[in-house]
């Protein structure tokens, strides 16, 4: 497993992050024991990087992960833990109450307390905020990242889901650099790509984490928009170039991604262990420029301009 700096941070990732949203199923019992196996997996394949949020599972995927560690003493301490906050469910936490996205500071830190318990650690690594708060207020979110920073309960912060100006707003009130900008990047989505977040990722040394990096691949993607000459393209392309590269067309998806100078971490949430020891194998592809921009053109279905 590759590793690479985490921002511009002294913490170190493993190049692929494994994503935890899936790991405790319908939390059953056999669900839970697939999902520790999951996590055991990428643990031997050298994964360092779990990524959580506070809603995955309404909290029993940070709960399930807190089990593991409890079981491995010391395993803390060679992880990079996020976890993100900042969405509420509908009846939350009164009847009646719409899903809604919560930048307040009180339920920042409410939302932080809650998954450092869930987990059973005295901190994050890092913490995002999931999705952007329409009403955010960023002397309120940057007080609250100070409160936590100053307990001990978060050393470093990120967001998800934002464009380049929410990042710049929240930056201008928040004492250390944002670390990463956890984003949807994928062949159906290159949004990242065109509205300059991977640009100021770039400028700023802020680290992309791709979720949903298989969609239009693997799976639908989230939102799909391509038709079926679309996905025949795409499909084609990817064929022609896993025969060229002896892999999985999956995995040339991946190669995909990585080769942009971003530095791009792609988020692996299969709960399938030989799935997630594959992945690693797209770090090994030597991906050139060209088929990168073959894979576009198969994706556009037109050349570049």
């Amino acid at each position: 497993m590759q590793s690479i700096p985490l921002g511009a941070s002294t913490l170190e990732s493993s190049r692929l992050v494994y994503g935890c949203m899936r790991i405790a199923g319908d939390n059953g019992p056999a669900a839970r024991q697939g999902g520790k196996r999951a996590v055991r997996a990428a643990l031997a394949a050298g994964y360092n990087h779990f990524d959580h949020a506070d809603i995955y599972g309404r909290g029993a995927c940070e709960e399930l992960f807190g089990e593991v560690l409890r079981e491995n003493p010391g395993l803390r301490d060679e992880l990079v833990l996020t976890s993100k906050c900042g969405i509420r469910f509908k009846d939350s936490p009164a009847a009646g109450d719409p899903k809604r996205f919560d930048f307040s500071g009180d339920y920042i830190i409410e939302s932080v307390q809650g998954s450092l318990e869930r987990l059973g650690v005295e901190h994050l690594d890092v913490l995002l905020l999931h999705r952007p708060d329409y009403l955010f207020n960023a002397e309120e979110v940057g007080r609250s990242f100070r409160m936590l920073y100053d307990r001990g309960q978060v050393r470093h912060f990120g967001v998800s889901n934002f464009k380049p100006s929410q990042v710049a707003l929240l930056q201008s009130e928040c004492p250390w650099p944002l670390l990463v900008n956890q984003v949807e990047i994928n062949i159906h989505n290159i949004d990242a790509l065109l509205d300059g977040t991977l640009d100021q990722c770039q400028m700023h040394d802020i680290s992309p984490m791709a979720w949903c990096p298989l969609g239009g691949v693997a799976y639908p993607a989230w939102g799909n928009t391509f038709n079926r000459d679309d996905e025949e393209r795409i499909a084609w392309e990817l064929a022609e170039q896993a025969g060229k590269y002896d892999v999985e067309q999956w995995q040339i998806a991946l190669a995909w991604l990585l080769k942009h100078p971003a530095g791009i971490l792609p988020i692996i949430g299969s709960t399938t262990p030989a799935r997630i020891e594959a992945a690693i194998e797209a770090l090994d592809i030597d991906y050139s420029r060209a088929d990168w921009y073959r894979l576009m053109e198969a994706r556009n279905g037109c050349e570049v301009p």
